[in-house]
């Protein structure tokens, strides 16, 4: 064949990655939640850079490592200091049957915030399983998450069917134990909110917890906190939820 080829073209180069630069530690998960959803590359400079323990923490990491499982195509480079961090997030798939062992520097309500986040934009339902802290005086609890959360999810953008939270087993610091099981739906509108104005409190509704406690813990947390209560309104109920074997760790607490 005397046809002739056509000329040889130098293959294209590939676009150098247009990153979203930031410095400190501060907001990192807001900051991941954003790159997740917008698609941009984030990078992270000076991450603790002048603290004596410079770096990212344990826990930092274990997000990382729980969005990894929750997305398709994820890379993460982190310097050998730990103080840079560049991100270049994947796409939400969601999944069943996801497991994440959050440790104890942080309990589970600090990774399920941006987990919710995330995960209503994914691809498919999430079932999702953290073991850890339940409850600290750090982050927001599992029973707030459970009975204000959730509520609000369903109430604003019409999640019913599909999304629950259930507590497995509770777990105080520092030695976790704790087991929670979310069911999470994907979002298939997104609706506006309108809140101008936060009204007034006119009900109270709680729970005092106890683990490897005497239940009479819990009968005496909730006379204290309804002895507070009940000088502002007359609609206060604390109801108790006492686990005898469960966790590793001792402790009690009440949780709105």
């Amino acid at each position: 064949c005397n046809a002739a080829l056509p000329p040889l073209r130098p293959a294209a180069r590939a676009m150098p990655t247009q990153y979203v630069r930031f410095s400190g530690a501060a907001d990192l998960r807001m900051r991941l939640v954003c790159a997740t959803l917008s698609g941009r590359a984030l990078r992270v400079d000076d991450i603790r850079a002048k603290d004596q323990n410079p770096g990212l923490r344990d826990y930092e990491a274990s997000l990382l490592r729980l969005l990894d499982k929750l997305t398709n195509g994820m890379a993460v480079e982190i310097n050998e200091s730990g103080t840079a961090l560049k991100y270049k997030p994947g796409v939400v798939v969601g999944g069943r049957r996801v497991s994440h062992d959050c440790g104890g520097g942080r309990a589970v309500g600090y990774f399920l915030e941006p987990v919710l986040l995330v995960s209503l934009f994914a691809k498919k339902p999430l079932d999702l399983t953290l073991t850890g802290i339940t409850n600290d005086e750090a982050d927001v609890s599992v029973d707030t998450f459970r009975t204000v959360t959730l509520p609000m999810l369903k109430r604003q953008f019409g999640l019913e069917e599909g999304l629950s939270l259930q507590i497995a087993r509770r777990g105080a610091p520092p030695n976790a134990g704790g087991e929670i099981a979310l069911k999470l739906p994907i979002l298939k509108e997104l609706k506006t909110i309108d809140w101008t104005d936060e009204g007034l409190v006119k009900r109270v509704r709680g729970v005092a917890f106890t683990l490897r406690l005497s239940p009479q813990t819990g009968n005496r947390l909730v006379d204290a906190a309804r002895g507070v209560l009940n000088k502002f309104l007359p609609d206060v109920y604390i109801f108790t939820d006492h686990h005898a074997g469960d966790g590793r760790e001792g402790g009690k607490g009440a949780a709105r």
